[in-house]
């Protein structure tokens, strides 16, 4: 059986009652009431059924308190999963993006997300799925943006023919109107 690790001593079990009624995070508050009752002597074991964890969790937070304080005890956002892209690999996204497709060399005349997703098999060899690459070019800056359809037999003269337009005055309705349809 491993040693237990000392928890620091320049806070008192009273110190971190004190904090945890001031503070606004149950998550927080739960640890520091965990880690009061081991200053106050009481066992790890006791301390894991007042946090309502077990032992390892409760050495992790000790961990954590000693070299955090109590500010270590916050909650933390999981890192989540690291990107396929490194720095280099977004800067020529980023490039190929903005010099647009060669009709000739890579068949598409705009950009599309399956596209680049291929243009960067092409270069680097990773998989990417439309998705993450979506999110990598809004991360980069970049937005979906597509033209307003146009006929291409469309004239300018001609749109304002068709244009609806409002009568150029409005006016208020005589009482006597109301009182008619009644």
């Amino acid at each position: 059986m491993a040693l237990a690790i000392k928890v620091r001593d320049d806070y008192s079990s009273e110190d971190l009652r004190r904090l945890a009624r001031g503070c606004r995070n149950a998550d927080q508050v739960r640890r520091l009431l965990a880690l009061a009752v081991v200053l106050d002597g009481a066992s790890r074991t006791e301390a894991a059924k007042v946090g309502g964890v077990t032992l390892q969790i409760v050495r992790d937070w000790v961990i954590r308190f000693n070299a955090e304080g109590p500010e270590g005890l916050k909650p933390r956002k999981a890192p989540g999963k690291r990107s396929i892209l490194n720095d280099a690999q977004r800067r020529a996204l980023a490039e190929q993006v903005e010099a647009g497709p060669i009709p000739a060399a890579h068949g598409v005349v705009r950009w599309r997300l399956i596209d680049l997703a291929q243009w960067v098999w092409d270069e680097f060899g990773l998989s990417i799925s439309k998705q993450s690459l979506s999110r990598e070019l809004r991360a980069l800056g970049y937005r979906k943006l597509s033209a307003r359809p146009r006929h291409r037999g469309q004239k300018p003269e001609d749109i304002d023919i068709f244009k609806k337009s409002s009568l150029p005055v409005w006016r208020k309705s005589n009482a006597g109107s109301r009182a008619e349809r009644r």
